[in-house]
């Protein structure tokens, strides 16, 4: 019997120098790539979130899955991840509770504390207290999110009478991110499921079950953004390693900014050259059927239910297309989705 898994895309809206083109067209032609994911199966369109980045890496993703949501009518679609500490809890409970409403009950969230202390700043908001203020915000949410009109009084938020309307159609399915042992006890008590990496999955299970959650029942989506399968990996090596080598430096350079503060370990991600990249091993290019082997182990180790890729930074969808096309017709009907032959490459 097959196991149901789901597969989506990240979509972090980059604009590189080095392959820069019209605000306008990336945006309109990654909306387009979207639409057409939703065509081929794909069952999720995710929009991560940073600020002042010199790409213009997705600084709005609630606005930007907005326009997702006017787009499609299956595809599921949320935040990964949105930064908690940033969001006043009413607002944001309020904007996706109205998105969940726009995409016929679509939404489903997932958010973190967050890692560079200049986003934070930017905002006014003190860096070392991202943690505290994440868990009341959590509280305040979750609450809002149930139909309860309340009164809050905590260090960060101070609310009288709060309540939503309108109330989003069920409550919002909330995932959190993280690697810590903190972030993974924040997971089990507030959320409704782990978004992240699959070696985590013992100690999220051991904080589950110290919560006195049954932990048969835990859901978690899985981040492979440096996954890619084609049918010649050399070739989509030379092609598309450029791209993904740009993602890799860009987030080792944020890693490095902070490290002491967020507890990341030094191996995660290391700025290195185009040809260490590609020796590397971080960019795991796989055929159809490795692919399929990789996640049939996975989900013999843990309860994983989607697995989220990316669009690169600086590739045009419409050259991406061709991978995510041999990735719909020869891995997903392995995990339970067919895919509607019809689909037309996006131009």
């Amino acid at each position: 019997m097959k196991q149901r898994l789901t597969f989506g895309y990240l979509y972090d809206f980059r604009n590189p120098r080095e392959w820069q083109r019209p605000w306008a067209d990336l945006y309109a032609e990654t909306l387009e790539f979207i639409t057409w994911t939703e065509s081929l199966g794909f069952g999720g369109a995710w929009v991560p979130e940073h600020h002042a980045a010199d790409d213009g890496y997705a600084p709005s993703p609630l606005v930007t899955l907005a326009a997702i949501a006017a787009r499609t009518r299956t595809i599921k679609l949320g935040s990964a991840i949105a930064l908690a500490p940033l969001y006043h809890p009413v607002r944001f409970a309020e904007d996706c509770a109205v998105l969940d409403i726009l995409s016929g009950g679509r939404a489903e969230m997932a958010v973190a504390v967050g890692y560079r202390r200049r986003e934070a700043e930017a905002y006014g908001i003190d860096f070392s207290s991202r943690g505290r203020r994440m868990d009341e915000f959590l509280e305040i949410v979750r609450r809002l999110w149930a139909g309860e009109t309340f009164s809050y009084a905590g260090k960060y938020f101070t609310l009288k009478n709060a309540c939503i309307v309108p109330a989003p159609t069920r409550p919002i399915p909330l995932y959190l991110g993280g690697f810590t042992d903190k972030a993974l006890e924040r997971t089990a008590k507030y959320g409704d499921g782990y978004f992240g990496n699959p070696e985590v999955w013992d100690l999220y299970r051991d904080k589950l079950r110290a919560c006195g959650k049954d932990a048969a029942g835990a859901r978690m989506r899985i981040q492979g953004l440096f996954v890619l399968v084609a049918r010649d990996p050399e070739k989509a090596m030379e092609e598309v390693a450029p791209h993904f080598h740009y993602v890799n430096n860009a987030y080792a350079r944020w890693l490095n900014e902070d490290r002491a503060s967020t507890g990341f370990d030094d191996t995660l991600l290391k700025p290195m050259t185009l040809e260490a990249f590609k020796a590397s091993g971080i960019l795991r290019i796989l055929t159809p059927g490795q692919a399929i082997d990789m996640f049939n182990e996975m989900l013999a180790k843990a309860p994983v239910e989607h697995f989220m890729m990316m669009l690169p930074a600086g590739v045009a969808p419409s050259k991406f297309a061709p991978y995510a096309e041999v990735f719909a017709r020869e891995v997903m009907p392995a995990f339970g989705r067919a895919t509607d032959s019809r689909s037309e490459l996006p131009q």
